[in-house]
């Protein structure tokens, strides 16, 4: 979508449940996938406008209406998606990945920042710290020679 420069909101719910969000637009229920995210963000159809709710790997509604934020310090550059990404994130722990459909670019919302202009690793990094945070503190590394080590001796 990015390299394309398809215009897309899409807001993965954590913690908080968007179920208001959510009625505002108009129900999917079924699997992410690459090919139904682009089916919905594909120019002209008829729900590429509003936001896509992920809901435990599931699209659960698209078409959404998001509040944008009232921070008058945000750059005249962004645009509506920009402005209702911060805007949600400001009121929830939903992370939200724009691409801006003039740019290309990604951005990602979250707690009432954006972070833009980032690669799709970085994109990828950003969502792995979210949903799969990992405690390097709680990770053993066995050691070659340790009891139970699968490495040979």
């Amino acid at each position: 979508m990015s390299n394309k420069k398809i215009g897309a909101l899409i807001v993965i719910e954590r913690d908080v449940t968007l179920n208001d969000i959510v009625s505002s637009g108009t129900e999917v229920d079924a699997k992410v996938s690459k090919e139904l995210v682009g089916s919905i963000f594909f120019p002209n159809s008829p729900l590429h406008d509003g936001a896509a709710v992920i809901r435990d790997g599931r699209v659960c509604a698209a078409g959404c209406i998001l509040p944008l934020t009232q921070n008058n310090n945000i750059s005249s550059e962004l645009g509506t998606r920009h402005r209702a990404s911060i805007g949600l994130s400001e009121q929830c722990d939903a992370v939200i990945v724009v691409v801006s459909e003039e740019t290309g670019k990604i951005s990602i919302a979250h707690k009432g920042k954006l972070e833009r202009e980032i690669s799709d690793g970085e994109l990828l990094g950003r969502l792995t710290e979210y949903f799969a945070p990992v405690d390097f503190k709680k990770i053993k590394i066995k050691k070659k020679g340790d009891a139970g080590s699968d490495e040979k001796k």
